[in-house]
């Protein structure tokens, strides 16, 4: 069987990226916390016989959060090998206290001292050899980004798995904490040998107030009152609540550890940047606009600079593709069915929404530089304040921000918020952020309609998703979710510069999604769109597209957009076709558009159903009605109601329905059309 090493650590100590080094693996790393939502398995890459086990990002053993959970679970329940404890040189005092819980569990283990490079370029050391020998276990100084002791940390992980070599040292405490924690490991030592839990660990959970222990070893309510009365005594001879007792007691010793054995000139160059950087993009005035300034900046190369210029160029190659493909089919002499359905339907369809590749290239290169250079995590400090104005607090800007790329992942990292409240609240609020699906329907129709003010419209069309999140967000507080969010506490982690790696893992990562959806999604709804226009209800082939089965399902729903200005069956069926995946939506367009499947054809058709002002209303309601398919399963798994899952839904075809009406509605008073 094979062997298992889990990685765990603080949340950005470079765990992923020790992870990537080691597996080669594609896991995406970033300066930013909370990447790693679910633990990730791979095998070495020099040792096939191991895997190494990537888990979430905590700083304690208590299992309050889902990270803490997943982690916890892995350890008591699976028994691994070995534990490699990545710990932030840094920052070496604050995660030595999540070190002490871990050795508890009595479990083979070593800690890799990370980013001792940077340390050491400050003037700073941290005696290795001695902090080995007062815990009790190995410890390795390393330096992932260089590949500096990485073989040694694996040669040494190996030895002690192989050797089964436990914590020398598991009591780390004194005093009244002392005998408190004795006392209960000697009531509990029978049901926790037969339970297979580690002694020292156990009986530290129950001095906490472990409910959950309290039933899993079935304590009688003698035994329960006994260590009630112990924890009591403990608590009324220190003066201090059970958990304050405990913190105070293993900081107290990782104080007089840390006096011993590291040796500080002072702070590193990356803590002293991050505090000069600090006073301009968190100030309390200028955050907030630096942060739309940035954004702004983005948009404007994505769309306008960067990303368009290679669009058009890609638009191009792929019209050339399409047009060789019809002339061989014309030469070969395929049959009018088949030729329609591959140059019609599946290259048109495919076509259309393959031309947007670099624009999502461009867009997340920035992204991620923003995100692995740290300064996303600021964003979540900033936006606090005015998130608790709607009952969440900063933690819930993080899963919003992913949902500018996916719903779903989005969704998932709701997982880590520390409450149920905070966690419903942020799945309802996320499908109002524009995700990056809906990028081709902004480009196609941008370029159709406004491309003098590209990056204006695109920061509305933002500007207005995150607009109707905040007012939802008030709604759920006022009606339905009332109470305060948690408090929110975050580190900042130091800003550093991003690695070409890095960001060429998380651009191609997104990129190779998007591309796997156009060659299945997108090609199974282009071939089946072609077949709705082209067969009628009785499966006959028309030559007229008004006459087709999908002219007839669109002029059902059709009327419901009339009042919005765009109730013609094409752009009915196109917003009932993004419900799939809202790229769906121009590719049904441009299988309806016919033609080359060139961007000027499929501009031409838009010209042709929609104006600027219908346009730019259809726009609208496609940033708000409900998300795609997947997004709406995943809520509905994480919500655990199919009930709040279909309420939601009603409310976003409404709100959508209302502000498209309210768009064409103004702009009709005021002349536009």
């Amino acid at each position: 069987m094979k062997q298992v090493f889990a990685l765990i650590g603080n949340q950005n100590s470079g765990k992923s990226t020790l992870f990537n080094y080691l597996t080669g693996g594609s896991q995406h790393v970033g300066n930013f916390l909370g990447v790693t939502v679910e633990k990730k398995t791979s095998a070495l890459i020099a040792r096939k016989d191991i895997n190494l086990v990537d888990l979430p990002g905590i700083y304690s053993l208590s299992p309050y959060s889902s990270e803490e959970v997943v982690t916890l679970n892995m350890l008591l329940r699976e028994k691994p090998n070995a534990i490699i404890n990545v710990i932030d040189a840094t920052n070496i005092e604050r995660s030595l206290y999540l070190s002490l819980q871990l050795m508890e569990l009595n479990l083979p283990m070593i800690i890799a001292l990370n980013m001792m490079d940077e340390l050491l370029c400050s003037g700073s050391f941290i005696d290795t050899l001695k902090i080995e020998e007062k815990l009790g276990i190995p410890v390795v100084p390393i330096s992932v980004n260089k590949g500096e002791g990485v073989e040694e940390l694996v040669l040494r992980t190996i030895d002690i798995a192989q050797k089964h070599s436990l914590p020398k040292r598991l009591d780390f405490c004194s005093g009244e904490v002392h005998c408190a924690i004795h006392s209960v490991a000697h009531l509990i030592e029978p049901k926790v040998r037969a339970k297979g839990l580690p002694l020292r660990f156990s009986a530290t959970k129950l001095v906490e107030g472990d409910t959950a222990l309290i039933e899993e070893l079935s304590l009688t309510a003698n035994e329960q009152h006994i260590i009630s009365h112990v924890v009591d005594e403990m608590e009324k001879i220190l003066g201090l609540d059970h958990e304050a007792a405990l913190a105070d007691m293993r900081y107290s010793y990782i104080e007089q550890l840390c006096k011993e054995t590291v040796h500080k000139q002072g702070e590193t160059i990356a803590q002293t940047r991050s505090v000069l950087i600090d006073r301009c993009l968190t100030h309390k005035y200028f955050a907030m606009p630096i942060f739309l300034l940035i954004m702004f900046m983005i948009f404007w190369l994505t769309f306008d600079v960067i990303g368009g210029t290679l669009r058009k160029i890609l638009d191009d190659g792929i019209a050339a593709v399409i047009h060789y493909t019809d002339s061989f089919l014309t030469v070969v002499g395929v049959s009018a069915p088949i030729h329609s359905l591959i140059i019609d339907g599946a290259l048109t369809g495919m076509g259309s929404v393959l031309s947007f590749v670099p624009i999502i290239i461009v867009l997340y290169f920035f992204l991620s530089l923003l995100e692995d250079t740290g300064y996303m995590s600021r964003t979540a400090f900033v936006m606090d304040k005015l998130l608790r104005k709607i009952g969440l607090s900063g933690s819930s800007f993080v899963p919003m921000l992913i949902g500018f790329g996916c719903s779903v992942p989005a969704i998932l990292s709701t997982r880590t918020l520390p409450s149920k409240r905070d966690k419903k609240m942020t799945i309802l609020l996320t499908p109002f952020i524009s995700c990056s699906a809906k990028l081709p329907i902004y480009g196609m129709f941008i370029a159709a309609f406004f491309q003098e003010y590209q990056s204006l419209v695109m920061m509305v069309l933002y500007a207005t998703g995150i607009f109707m999140a905040v007012f939802t967000g008030y709604l759920l507080k006022t009606f339905v979710y009332t109470g305060n969010p948690v408090p929110f506490v975050m580190e900042l982690p130091a800003y550093r510069l991003p690695t070409a790696k890095g960001i060429s893992l998380h651009v191609w990562d997104k990129a190779r999604n998007y591309v796997q959806k156009v060659f299945t999604v997108i090609f199974a709804a282009s071939i089946i769109i072609w077949l709705l226009q082209n067969f009628d209800l009785r499966f006959n082939m028309v030559k007229n597209p008004n006459e087709s089965m999908l002219a007839a399902i669109g002029a059902i729903v059709a009327p419901v957009f009339a009042p919005l200005g765009f109730g013609d069956w094409r752009a009915a069926t196109a917003l009932v076709a993004g419900l799939t995946g809202k790229e769906s939506v121009i590719s049904t367009l441009a299988v309806l558009a016919g033609g080359t499947g060139e961007g000027e054809s499929i501009a031409l058709t838009l010209t042709q159903v929609f104006t600027p002002l219908t346009a730019f209303a259809f726009l609208i309601f496609t940033l708000l009605y409900i998300p795609c398919v997947a997004a709406l399963n995943v809520m509905r798994y994480e919500l655990e109601s199919i009930r709040q899952v279909c309420l939601m839904m009603l409310y976003q075809l409404v709100v959508a329905w209302i502000m498209a009406f309210m768009v064409y509605r103004i702009g009709l008073l005021f002349g536009f059309q």
